[in-house]
């Protein structure tokens, strides 16, 4: 009986273990945009010899925080409608609207329509015109809205062999530009905008926005405790632990990609001449780092593969973008049906994506100045308030301030008006001044909380 039971023991165990590797990929394919490939070479190369800080910067907030965030999700059984609703109601709707439309129509699926023709379409065509990005455009959202608008699992298929063949030729891409650039030196970077260590690591944790996973991972959640579910585990069977699990394992995949991309852009020598043309033409360095690398790694060839396999990449994601946006709006509004909200951001995506890839890039930094420091801070108190009994007003004043404080450091960032007290605030040498905030709001809102003898945050 002892043996029977400790051979049952076993197979569970290694059936356990294979389900957490199952959903850490899945996880991992959620994540792997191949948007989000263009941004660490183009930090390589800017970087110069701060490198490693911008990097890690960049790690942090490209991978550390999204991986916070799908945990934080798992503390609910319904993920963050509940636990953001326990800040307030109001700002849990207004927060996961935001994010939606972030993630959505307005910024990350335009995204994927311009990098598709930016990796498969300029470098193999030659060409950067507004009419060849509005004629890719129309097609790519006609497949797009052909595949939200009927239920398929088409896109679940080919994703299935695009994130694999993606990975693939990405890897054999690192393997062989190590070898051809190992021997290379460091590039200069730009010492203007990384003139130190400290200076760096901000400006690559700013950086690491731009890949948009942070405040995905709120959105995307709940698929992952849905998919953990499913293979029989419950909150009280170690929901949480599989949870964080499946995040490792997709965090290590993500670190050794951007890490790796990003060391190749260090070491590719690009001239003065070139960058001013890529700036002139309006094309995305991050782009022409990737296909050049490619090419170098695979020769001419290396060109049409990553283009090819990028553009059906970023097809599937933005599909899947599509869908559960248009989801969670007909959630919210039942009387818009999904279908029409389909057509309704498929139409805005198409709009958007053809002002091209730096400026849809341009455009979301604003936003995501702002929603970062908001999103992180209500994840990190969430996940607090799991361990350590928090009044509601502690979480609210926090959230409050950083708010406020988000708000006119972007103002000031983006020049619509000076505000000279915004460079003075401790941390805004590294863009996180709305730390000491959060911090600042979490404990004056506690001991208030404590006095009035307000009820602890309690979670199911």
């Amino acid at each position: 009986m002892i043996k029977y039971k400790l051979l049952l023991d076993a197979k569970g165990v290694k059936y356990m273990n294979k389900n957490i590797f199952v959903v850490g990929f899945m996880l991992f394919a959620i994540f792997f945009g191949a948007g989000n490939l263009i941004f660490p070479p183009a930090l390589g190369l800017s970087s110069g010899h701060f490198f490693w800080p911008a990097i890690f910067g960049f790690v942090i907030t490209g991978i550390g925080l999204p991986l916070i965030g799908v945990i934080a999700g798992s503390i609910e059984d319904k993920g963050y409608r509940v636990s953001l609703s326990k800040i307030h109601p109001v700002f849990a709707i207004i927060l996961l609207i935001a994010i939606s439309l972030t993630i959505g129509p307005l910024f990350a699926i335009p995204r994927t329509a311009a990098t598709s023709f930016e990796m498969g379409i300029t470098p193999i065509f030659d060409t950067n015109s507004s009419m060849a990005l509005f004629i890719f455009s129309l097609i790519y959202f006609v497949i797009v809205f052909y595949l939200s608008f009927n239920s398929s699992k088409m896109v679940d298929k080919v994703g299935a062999i695009l994130t694999p063949l993606l990975l693939i030729s990405i890897t054999a891409l690192i393997i062989k530009a190590f070898f051809t650039l190992g021997g290379g030196a460091t590039v200069e970077g730009d010492p203007a905008v990384y003139s130190s260590a400290g200076t760096s690591f901000g400006k690559g944790f700013v950086e690491g926005y731009l890949t948009m996973d942070a405040i995905a991972a709120i959105a995307f959640s709940l698929i992952v405790i849905t998919a953990i579910k499913s293979k029989g585990v419950t909150r009280e069977t170690g929901l949480f632990k599989q949870t964080i699990y499946a995040g490792v394992i997709a965090a290590i995949a993500l670190g050794f990609i951007y890490i790796s991309l990003g060391w190749i852009g260090n070491h590719m020598n690009v001239s003065a001449e070139t960058l001013k043309e890529l700036n002139d033409n309006g094309q995305n360095i991050g782009t022409y780092l990737l296909t050049t690398a490619a090419q170098l790694a695979f020769g001419e060839f290396g060109k049409y593969l990553i283009g090819i396999i990028v553009a059906l990449a970023c097809l599937t994601t933005a599909t899947g973008l599509i869908v559960s946006v248009s989801e969670f709006f007909h959630e919210i509004i039942p009387k818009i049906s999904y279908k029409w909200f389909v057509t309704i951001f498929t139409l805005i995506s198409f709009i958007l994506s053809n002002q091209g890839l730096t400026t849809v890039i341009k455009g979301s930094l604003p936003v995501l100045l702002v929603l970062y420091p908001i999103a992180i801070t209500a994840v990190l108190l969430i996940v607090l308030a799991k361990y350590v009994g928090t009044p509601p007003i502690a979480q609210q004043l926090s959230v409050a301030l950083v708010t406020i404080i988000s708000l006119i450091s972007v103002v000031n960032q983006m020049g619509w008006a000076k505000i000279g007290f915004i460079q003075q605030l401790p941390l805004s040498t590294y863009q996180m001044e709305w730390i000491p905030f959060a911090i600042v709001g979490f404990i004056i809102g506690f001991i208030i909380g404590k006095v009035k003898n307000q009820a602890p945050i309690t979670y199911s």
